[in-house]
């Protein structure tokens, strides 16, 4: 077996971490197809395949698996040893990857992030909008954003923004001649908007009132995969939608938009900001979690 520099296992990890030729392209600034020669050449090295290239990707081989399992933690461990060094800038410095569902980058993080970015000018935010569950380490992020029963048990979680509501909204035009639903069963009766998520599943609307808890299974003719769009639609009289109460909080106020069955929407907790478990974490994101958890500290009465 010929020597492999570590170069050629940084190669190697880009593509195993992204499963994408074309993406592992972007992080080393290279084209993809001057990645797949650089691959075929480590492997002729190795003298072992290490990825399976398909019409619908990329795929690892058992001696691909076994090497990124392996090669993985140390350059994990030589990206925290750099990344000390930033403690001898006086400042966070680096690249900060974010996963985060579309309404979740808009509500809560963006804000913050804008913030964060003016107290700590050496770093940069690269926010990825993406609704679908995904592996948050394997894809290669720092952190990510979602509610804190969608977060895998074995990462950290820490709120980030205020607490949220959802809101049944219509216009005042789709509630004349109709009823206003006084329960949530009584949706049944109405015209809603259903949404669905990126693995396709449909969302049930979710109620609780006095300990009394209900997912609704709406029905209606049209259905989404974007909340923004959801909120024009129902601006345009087509059904009831659920949006996140800060979506159309305007709306509500000017009374373009009617609120039902406010009573059966209480608060959540909001949002997390939640990450992999480490003994050292990359300075930007350590400098971005004091951060958020300051601003937290400061909205507390």
């Amino acid at each position: 077996m010929k020597r492999v520099r570590s170069t050629d296992l940084a190669i190697f990890l880009a593509i195993a971490n992204h499963r994408s030729f074309r993406k592992a392209a972007v992080e080393l600034a290279v084209t993809p197809s001057a990645l797949s020669h650089a691959l075929r050449a480590i492997e002729e090295r190795l003298e072992v395949r290490l990825v399976n290239r398909t019409t619908r990707g990329v795929a690892l081989t058992e001696a691909g698996e076994r090497l990124f399992d392996r090669i993985r933690p140390a350059f994990l461990d030589i990206d925290a040893a750099l990344e000390d060094l930033d403690t001898f800038r006086g400042q966070p410095y680096g690249k900060l990857r974010i996963n985060a569902p579309r309404a979740a980058a808009k509500l809560v993080l963006l804000p913050i992030v804008s913030r964060f970015l003016k107290a700590h000018p050496s770093v940069e935010v690269d926010i990825v909008i993406d609704d679908a569950l995904i592996d948050m380490v394997s894809s290669g992020f720092d952190a990510g954003i979602r509610f804190g029963e969608s977060i895998a048990a074995d990462m950290i979680a820490i709120p980030i923004g205020p607490r949220h509501s959802f809101a049944v909204v219509g216009t005042p035009g789709y509630f004349e001649g109709r009823g206003r639903p006084q329960t949530p069963h009584d949706l049944k009766d109405h015209v809603c908007i259903r949404f669905r998520f990126a693995g396709g599943a449909f969302y049930h609307w979710e109620f609780e009132r006095g300990g009394i808890e209900l997912e609704i299974e709406v029905r209606g003719p049209l259905t989404l995969g974007d909340q923004d769009i959801m909120r024009d639609a129902v601006l345009q009289g087509d059904g009831l939608g659920y949006l996140f109460e800060d979506q159309v909080r305007d709306e509500i106020e000017t009374g373009k938009l009617v609120r039902v069955l406010e009573d059966w929407c209480p608060y959540y907790p909001g949002f997390f900001l939640y990450y992999p478990s480490r003994r050292q974490l990359p300075t930007a994101l350590r400098a971005f979690i004091d951060f958020v958890k300051a601003e937290r500290d400061r909205a507390q009465p």
